[in-house]
């Protein structure tokens, strides 16, 4: 896997809008939960086409007898048909098939940091950020509804979330 990418739900500190905190290295970024459940698609797209482009080239060479070269650029000409993604992401996500290695890589990066995953650690990962992205939405009706509650100042809240975050981590 690459370092450790990690994402965790907040809010944004402008407006207490419902956040995600990406921190990865010296790289840090407060994400829309839309933009994190982009990123989320999309890492699960590429593990798929990762898979489905060895598979692709395997049938090339196994099948067809096709040259390295020549293979290559009918997987160029496959990928350009896919779909564009969307909606804009939170990281560079690349499917990478490997062809002497006949394996499947998905390439993630943002900023200065870079990584290469397994198609199930993406998967595991595009988990995770959906998680983040769910429990951000959620996080926000929660800190909204216990300071409408009049046993509990501001504070407390923050730091009843604080504590709930430690215990995650």
């Amino acid at each position: 896997m690459t370092d450790i990418v990690f994402i965790r739900s907040t809010t944004d500190p402008a407006d207490g809008t419902a956040a995600c905190l990406l921190t990865w290295g010296p790289v840090e970024a407060l994400l829309t939960p839309t933009k994190t459940l982009a990123t989320a698609r999309d890492l699960m797209a590429a593990a798929t086409y990762a898979e489905s482009d060895v598979a692709f080239l395997d049938m090339c060479r196994e099948q067809l007898r096709l040259d390295e070269e020549t293979a290559g650029r009918m997987l160029l000409d496959v990928r350009g048909r896919r779909p564009a993604p969307p909606a804009p992401v939170a990281l560079r996500i690349h499917a990478v098939a490997g062809y002497n290695a006949r394996r499947p890589y998905v390439h993630i990066s943002r900023g200065s940091m870079k990584g290469e995953l397994t198609p199930d650690e993406a998967r595991q990962m595009a988990l995770h950020w959906t998680e983040a992205a769910v429990a951000a939405q959620i996080d926000v009706r929660l800190r909204y509804a216990l300071g409408e509650w009049n046993h509990l100042t501001p504070d407390d809240v923050e730091h009843l979330f604080t504590l709930l975050q430690e215990m995650h981590r």
